[in-house]
């Protein structure tokens, strides 16, 4: 969960096709809504979204909300992963475990990997989870030339492999068989025509995006678009129909940076957390991670 109580202008870029949301359309430039006060991301697919109920009961005891003559309404968009197929696919987050990561909500160091929404993410799942790797929870910031801040945060449970984006060599991804631990290399599995077990929705990368410069919401909006290409620089392939990329983008600030500037870095931080989410991951004895390299 990413708290943003006293409001923050936002956007939201979907490029994938199998998506789970809740609320997104008030990031919509034209929704009525100016603030959100939180976002929130959940494994277990569909079920996930139930959490963001805690998030709006914690924000409600706070008087966090929007204005209405009746009291407060929350605005929590939330966007959610598949995870089923690792561990015990009835451990589903629940509107207590929104409400409990709220309060353990911090302003310090973000834990990384094999926690939280990533708990269960893996990545490269052309020949399904039994030859898949495994993917997490990861985040990178930067300071800017000017003073303004932009970070990222990622769970990275995509159907593709993860690219080292400096170097194009795969950190983690498909396996050759569920015993192997060379790489199938997924776009070659397809440009070569070879036969592989999937079905859509299946998969997802989220993301987040924050900022203490000013955005309006079209601009967020932009940024999250931008932020789009961090994706596809650090996975391969990106944005399928197996997958349900989401990426949101927060304005929590009033300090002034090029548009422009924010959504190149918005990208080149996302690839980055993308890496680091990866770096850190956990295979809980289940499945290689890249630490068992």
């Amino acid at each position: 969960v990413i708290l943003c109580e006293s409001g923050a202008a936002g956007g939201i870029d979907i490029r994938g096709t199998a998506s789970g949301t809740r609320q997104v359309d008030s990031l919509n430039p034209l929704h009525l809504v100016p603030y959100v006060h939180a976002v929130c991301i959940a494994g277990g697919s569909a079920y996930g979204l139930d959490a963001s109920s805690g998030v709006m009961q914690f924000l409600e005891e706070k008087g966090i909300g929007l204005e209405f003559f009746v009291g407060k309404v929350p605005i929590v968009p939330s966007a959610n992963l598949f995870d089923l197929f690792f561990g015990d696919a009835k451990a589903r987050p629940h509107k207590e475990m929104g409400y409990r990561a709220c309060q353990k909500a911090t302003d310090g160091k973000v834990e990384e990997g094999s926690v939280g929404a990533g708990t269960g993410a893996t990545v490269g799942k052309v020949f399904t989870v039994r030859q898949a790797m495994k993917g997490g929870v990861g985040t990178a910031s930067e300071k800017l030339h000017g003073g303004v801040v932009v970070g990222a945060l990622v769970v990275v449970n995509s159907y593709g492999d993860v690219i080292d984006s400096k170097t194009g060599k795969i950190l983690a991804g498909a396996r050759k068989s569920p015993d192997s631990r060379e790489f199938a290399e997924t776009r070659l599995v397809f440009r070569e025509g070879r036969e592989r077990e999937a079905s859509p929705g299946q998969s997802t990368t989220i993301g987040v995006i924050a900022t203490d410069a000013a955005l309006t919401k079209t601009e967020a909006t932009k940024v999250a678009q931008m932020a789009q290409d961090g994706i596809a620089r650090a996975i391969s392939p990106s944005h399928t129909i197996f997958d349900g990329d989401v990426t949101f983008a927060l304005s929590l600030g009033d300090k002034r940076a090029q548009l422009t500037t924010i959504g190149l870095v918005a990208a080149e931080l996302l690839a980055e957390a993308i890496i680091r989410g990866v770096k850190s991951a956990e295979g809980f004895g289940k499945i290689p991670a890249w630490k068992d390299r």
